[in-house]
């Protein structure tokens, strides 16, 4: 595999490139939040002298550590996929196509923001990958950021020694740095920052809908995909106000046995992960997620939407068959709150603005058990990663995956997932009141 150098604002990269893409990995995009910038906004990264090996995935944020179970065959059973743990996370990932000809225009660029209920996961897991996304002409991103009571601990203490007299979204503030980071370099990949799409799946797609939100990230997108998490009351969506946030984190504090900020700051992080079991059942189920501040987040989710008070973007999202929220019986066919809060969307937007909402459900069961099609299960297809799944996938399995590639793809390119190219070259509607169309895969 041969090299290839990139110089960005902080020095210059060096990471690999094949026949058709490029990859850079572990790219810094702030400082390491340890000791006093725990629980603070990132701080832009430093710079560096010489030449910094982008070679390497970086370190996965703080979490729990995989048990058996369901997820931990499907994800995270290959022990080469999984890299070390550490506070020092803030890092993202970058796939890009190699340039054919020198006249071409910039690549549009899509940002992934990975799931875990916010309090797992990372950029760089087995399923995720930007190779399929580069030979396609898309710049593909993955990012980290921080997780659990790292990365949305909301505490009265907090609030008072911020600027901005608000604590709790760290989690969120590391993903818009990393909108601003490559805002202001992408275009060193050959990307143009005026057309960059976010997307995510459950929590990642919750974190894109509070990106949509927030005042903070205008202008750094244009586009956004969300799976499996974004919608109108869908159950995974919620306010979480300040008053219930600082009891959670007082709760933490106490299980802790803190009396101040210094002896927080000072504890290992994974004592604080441990700890967080004793708030876990005893509030929402995701106690650690994104708030409802005024700052970071104004208003509330299901207000906003239906006032108006997004990103006027293009979007596109869904759910799938046998999801999270989806009753038993219901299983088999279009239900559940995840996908009536997909069509509530699409009819609030329809309502305030001319930007189209496109709709899919993904119902193809996936082989080798009986979990059908579960939360996640779209991931191996959407990355165009199925050869690395333990699942005997068959041929329809990689015709799903490259029609899903080529709809994706054309969003993020066109706002519109309807092919230009020879790709996709079904009519994928936009979904109205008057034409409820919703694409199905599989």
């Amino acid at each position: 595999m041969d090299t290839r150098q990139v110089r960005v604002n902080e020095g210059l990269l060096e990471g690999e490139e094949t026949l058709s893409y490029a990859v850079f990995r572990g790219i810094p995009y702030a400082k390491a939040p340890v000791g006093d910038l725990r629980w603070k906004a990132p701080r832009p990264p430093e710079p560096w002298d010489g030449v910094r090996q982008a070679v390497v995935f970086p370190n996965r944020p703080v979490q729990n550590r995989k048990g058996k179970g369901f997820y931990q065959k499907e994800f995270y059973a290959d022990p080469d996929f999984i890299p070390p743990m550490s506070e020092d996370c803030l890092y993202l990932n970058i796939w890009t196509p190699v340039r054919r000809r020198a006249e071409e225009r910039a690549y549009p660029v899509a940002v992934w923001i990975h799931g875990g209920a916010f309090l797992g996961g990372y950029g760089s897991e087995i399923e995720f990958d930007g190779a399929e996304f580069a030979r396609r002409d898309v710049i593909l991103v993955t990012i980290n950021y921080r997780l659990g009571p790292l990365g949305f601990l909301a505490l009265p203490q907090l609030a008072v020694e911020d600027i901005h007299q608000t604590t709790g979204n760290y989690g969120i503030l590391d993903q818009i740095a990393a909108l601003k980071w490559l805002r202001d370099n992408i275009a060193s990949f050959g990307g143009d920052p005026g057309r960059v799409t976010i997307f995510g799946q459950s929590a990642g797609a919750v974190s894109v809908q509070t990106l949509c939100n927030s005042p903070l990230a205008r202008g750094l997108f244009a586009g956004a995909i969300m799976q499996s998490g974004g919608g109108v009351s869908n159950g995974l969506v919620y306010d979480l106000h300040r008053e219930e946030a600082y009891r959670i984190g007082e709760m933490l504090m106490k299980a802790c046995r803190c009396d101040i900020l210094r002896q927080m700051r000072e504890l290992p992080a994974e004592i604080l992960y441990r700890k967080m079991q004793a708030v876990i059942g005893k509030s929402r189920p995701l106690p650690f997620a994104p708030m409802c501040d005024e700052y970071v987040l104004p208003g509330t989710y299901d207000e906003n939407i239906r006032t108006g008070k997004i990103a006027d973007i293009p979007y596109l999202l869904g759910s799938n068959a046998n999801d999270i929220l989806v009753r038993r019986h219901a299983a088999g066919r279009p239900d559940g709150r995840i996908y009536q809060g997909c069509i509530h969307w699409a009819l609030a937007r329809e309502e305030t603005s001319e930007q189209k909402t496109f709709l899919y459900y993904f119902s193809r069961a996936l082989p080798g058990d009986r979990a059908g099609a579960f939360h996640s299960a779209e991931l191996w297809y959407v990355f165009g990663t199925l050869a690395r799944s333990w699942r005997p996938f068959e041929e329809w399995d990689y015709e799903i995956s490259d029609a899903m590639i080529c709809a994706w793809c054309n969003f993020i390119k066109y706002g519109d997932p309807n092919g230009r190219e020879g790709c996709g070259s079904y009519d994928w509607r936009p979904y109205r009141r008057d034409d409820p169309f919703i694409r199905d895969f599989g």
